[in-house]
């Protein structure tokens, strides 16, 4: 786990200009799962700007999205998914300006995962759903819709078509891996989407919800995969040595892993059997899981 504290200083509340088209504002929302906050992203430079991820509904940090805006006009509120530390600055900022809120579908669910923040967000209403490949457009700028399901089945992320920016919201991230929570989170779909992002060539950096630029994306991806199939190796192999529960396998598969974040672990490592399962390499029998015999 890497400690937000100890990052290079974030500015709270204020637009830093972070690349051609794009300011970032951060909110002041830090958390062992957010890491320093959720960036809210500011696409356009002249007269019409999108907002992607609004953040929180926090007063401060919607105030801060304004002031960067200034005599601009706010066209479209862009949400990737619809989890707490995303989408509900959407509904107040557009009560502000009267922008239509455009982006993933509403998704609300009793998530039983051990994520505080993670909660879905009852009150989003978007005015437009993006399908995958579908635009929208202001002056300068032209952003794209990539269906990227896994960590939500709602979410999206958007392309910058005239720089080679990817907004990943929380598909993708340079600073730790994405939680993948049942029974919405499906690894399946996660690893899909992976793959999908792996294959656009076009994609020259990406811009995730929380943490760094990922300046080299394709190598990123392609190790989050190769990731993820160690870690369902590493499941297998805990099952043959007899640790057949969630439980039992979390403490040994991440020593030295922050304890706090082993609740989270334990749902994609559930989101990992369910994938195993509808591979027909385990079988499962309540909280028990065994492997399934090869016909070799």
């Amino acid at each position: 786990m890497i400690d937000a504290r100890k990052d290079i200083a974030k500015p709270y509340a204020q637009a830093e200009r972070i690349a051609p088209l794009v300011r970032r504002v951060l909110a002041r929302n830090p958390s062992p799962f957010t890491y320093t906050g959720t960036q809210t992203y500011l696409v356009g430079d002249h007269g019409e700007i999108a907002v992607i991820d609004p953040g929180p509904a926090d007063p401060e940090h919607i105030a801060a999205i304004l002031e960067a805006v200034g005599e601009a006009r706010i066209v479209a509120i862009c949400c990737t998914h619809t989890h707490r530390d995303h989408s509900p600055a959407a509904a107040p900022l557009q009560a502000l300006t009267q922008a239509p809120i455009i982006g993933c579908a509403p998704l609300t669910l009793d998530d039983d995962g051990p994520r505080a923040d993670a909660a879905f967000d009852p009150d989003y209403r978007p005015d437009r759903v993006l399908r995958d490949g579908e635009t929208i457009a202001g002056q300068g700028w032209t952003l794209e819709a990539v269906a990227t399901p896994g960590h939500t089945s709602n979410h999206l992320c958007f392309a910058l078509r005239e720089t080679g920016a990817l907004f990943t919201g929380d598909h993708v991230m340079g600073w730790s891996t994405s939680v993948v929570s049942p029974p919405d989170g499906d690894m399946t779909d996660y690893l899909a989407s992976l793959q999908k992002l792996y294959e656009r060539e076009q994609d020259a950096v990406y811009f995730p919800a929380h943490g760094p630029a990922v300046e080299k994306p394709r190598q990123l991806v392609r190790g989050m995969i190769g990731h993820r199939r160690q870690r369902e190796r590493q499941i297998l192999k805990q099952i043959e040595a007899g640790n057949t529960t969630v439980a039992a396998m979390v403490p040994r598969m991440y020593k030295g892993v922050d304890e706090r974040l082993w609740p989270a672990a334990g749902r994609s490592v559930l989101a990992h059997l369910l994938d195993l399962q509808r591979r027909n390499l385990v079988t499962r029998h309540g909280d028990t899981w065994q492997p399934i015999a090869s016909d070799q």
